[in-house]
Parts: C-alpha cells; structure tokens; sequence
C-alpha cells in the first residue's frame, strides 16, 4: 500500500514538473505570432476583394507556413494580382546592395514587376494604370537607414498622388518594439538611406511607421493598416513563431539586425562593416587594426549587454576584398541591456583614437547620411565622448518618444 501510494505521488510530481517545463517553455517561445498577410486573407479580404491588386514584396513577404504572398494572392480565386513591385534587392531578393534593378516580366506569375531602387523609386501613373489598391508586405529590419522604409513612404505617395488605396500588411520588428536610440534625422540629410526625421533605431513596425509618415509629414493617403495577431512590443523575433526570412543578402540573421542601427553606420568609414564574411556587421576591422588592442579597449568601456572578441577574416565582396583585416565580433549577451547605437559609435571612436592616421571616413560623406546629421562626425573627430555625443541628441530623441505614441498598434 505504501509503495502504491509512494508510486502515485512521484507520478504527480513528475507530472507537475513536465507541466511546469512546457508552460516555461512556451512562455520563453512567446505567443503564435500572425503576420499580416494571413490576417487579410482570414477575415480583411473585404479590402481587397473583386479588385485589382498591386503588390509591393520581397522574400520575406510570407506567411507562417513560408508561402509567399506572391503566390497567396495570385493563387486566390477572390483576388486579381495584376503588379508586382521590387524594392531595393528585388522581388526574388536577388540583387546586391546597392545595385541596380530593373523592370521586367516575372517568370513565375507572367505578371509585370516593376522595380522600385532605380531610375524610379515611386510608382508612377504608367505603374499604377491597372491597380485599384496597392499592398505592401515587406519585413522590416528596425533602423532608419534599411530602404524598405523610403519605399514605403514613396508607395505611400504615388498612392495618395494617384487616388488609390494603400493596405500596409503589418510584421514584427525584428528587434522590438521598445527601445528608441540615436539622433532624429536633420532634414538637410534627407536621402533614400533616411527621408524623414525619425531616430536610428524607431522602436516601430512598418505599419505603425505607414501611420505615423501618413500623419506626420502630410502623405494624407488612403491607408489601412491590417494588425499582426499575437505580437508584444517586447518581442525579439526568436520571441515569435515565424521564420526569419533574410530581407536583404546582408541581414542574414535576426542577430545582425540587432546590432545594424549602430554598426551599419560603419559603412562610412574605412573600417569594413564585415560584408562578405558569414558574420556581416556582426565581423568588423581593416588592415591596419590590432585586433586584440582594439577587443581590450571596447571591453573596458563597460558596455552593457554585449562582449567584444578579437577577430580576424577575410572579405570576399565590398571593401578589402581578399585582404586581411583584423578588429572584432560583437557578441550580444543581453538584447534588453544593449544599445545598438552607443555601440557603434563607441568603436568609431575608439578606432578613431587608436588608429588617427590611418582611419577615415570615406569623402562622400555617407556617415553623414547614416546618422542624420553633420555634427557627430565632427565631435568624433574634435574628440568629443560618446556621453558628450548622446547629450547633444537625447532631447530631440525624447521628443520624438512622444510624437511615436500615438501611432503604437501594439501595447
């Protein structure tokens, strides 16, 4: 009788125990996230139904299953999908950055696509003849200067310029939703890496962004935004329960997402941001740099969240390629703790201040572009601290927290 009853209990316990393990574990997995797409297709397909559809997409225009929206749309006996629209990178997600993509028939559909990072960045009348509502489904990466945010805001324009409705298909930032770091763009440095004056990381998710360009800065179309289901503004991707999709051939990861808002602006240096390794923006040097003195003087500096090892790699495309470069890989050990911007200016300074004859930012000024402004690069190189930098920005930072409130979907 005893072991009998003996039995029971250790089998309820052991029981108790496997219940509280995957209640744990489905906490730390977050909630079924829905993307907006699947959203439309359930229970908005009023918005769209019986018309003619012009699409705005890329790869990561999926649903959870990973079917694209491309084929979601052309697939639906409901909807008429008569355009596809390419941004930076393309439809297929095929081309380089930077590079050129042009017009042309798509092999999979015989459907037009035309390319919006060219010649054109905004749709014209031409574009636009056969559409009666424009989609845009594009997974954004959370920094100012990722250019899906500028096709969004021209999309938005042709829209309203055309008098055609917008539908925004809502996704999760892939670095959350709550923090807002870096300077406000000054619009003298408007540009397609930066139009409007938003921080570096914007705490916001393209449909929110549709929302608060819509209002802000007067585009005044027809726009609905149709929710994700599921999503928390403290979410980190790994807390959804989709498949990162790369948005471009350089954010392989939802990791490199994370750190782009501060080491992204290393593109305006002569320092390698780490493309052409299987770690871009994660892997970061050039020739002339001591990697273990530069890996000893950036731990020292007390970052939070993050750890700095001394690393050495070869680029096989984009600046030293085929060259040995040495610096560092960031590793990110607390995502709430991190500050992506602080990050990447502390190493442009300190860079700066070990290696001052040899580091330089390139002459076209794109650092100027990235960051938003004229004035950080200046005190980087008079010398200024990052507190010093942080100081001269936080109250237009602050500013725009409040501006940001009242367009957050997500609670």
């Amino acid at each position: 009788m005893k072991k009998g009853l003996y039995f029971l209990i250790a089998v309820l316990l052991v029981m108790g125990t496997s219940t509280a393990s995957a209640s744990k574990e489905k906490r730390d997995k977050g909630s079924k996230t829905i993307p907006g797409i699947e959203v439309l297709l359930k229970n908005q397909k009023n918005l769209i139904k019986g018309k003619r559809v012009g699409l705005i997409t890329n790869p990561t225009g999926v649903d959870s299953k990973l079917q694209s929206s491309v084929d979601l749309l052309n697939n639906d006996p409901d909807v008429k999908l008569t355009a596809l629209y390419g941004p930076e990178h393309g439809v297929r997600g095929d081309a380089q950055a930077g590079e050129q993509v042009d017009s042309y028939i798509d092999e999979v559909t015989g459907l037009p696509v035309y390319s919006l990072y060219g010649k054109t960045k905004k749709p014209t009348p031409e574009m636009l003849k056969n559409v009666d509502v424009l989609v845009f489904d594009i997974q954004d990466a959370g920094t100012r200067f990722y250019t899906y945010i500028s096709t969004l805001s021209y999309a938005m324009e042709a829209a309203a310029e055309n008098h055609i409705p917008i539908i925004v298909l809502d996704r999760p930032n892939p670095i959350g939703g709550m923090k807002v770091e870096g300077p406000v763009l000054d619009p003298a440095y408007s540009s397609f890496v930066g139009r409007f004056p938003i921080p570096l990381r914007h705490g916001m998710t393209m449909g929110e962004l549709a929302l608060l360009f819509n209002e802000e800065f007067n585009i005044h179309a027809d726009l609905k935004v149709v929710k994700m289901k599921g999503w928390k503004r403290s979410d980190y991707f790994e807390k959804t329960s989709l498949s990162f999709v790369m948005p471009s051939p350089n954010m392989p990861t939802a990791d490199t997402a994370l750190v782009y808002p501060g080491t992204g602006l290393i593109e305006g240096t002569n320092v390698s941001e780490g493309r052409g390794t299987t770690r871009p923006f994660e892997l970061l040097g050039a020739p002339y740099i001591n990697s273990t003195e530069l890996a000893e003087k950036l731990n020292n500096k007390g970052l939070k969240g993050l750890s700095f090892r001394a690393a050495s790699f070869i680029p096989t495309t984009s600046k030293y390629t085929g060259e040995l470069c040495h610096g560092i890989q960031i590793y990110v050990t607390d995502k709430n703790k991190y500050n992506s911007v602080e990050t990447g200016l502390q190493i442009i300074q300190s860079i700066h201040e070990l290696y001052p004859d040899k580091f330089e930012f390139l002459k076209q000024d794109n650092f100027g572009l990235l960051i938003g402004n004229s004035w950080v690069k200046t005190m980087i190189l008079q010398g200024a601290s990052v507190k010093e930098i942080e100081k001269k920005y936080e109250s237009e930072t602050n500013k725009f927290k409040q501006v940001r409130e009242k367009y957050l979907l997500y609670k």
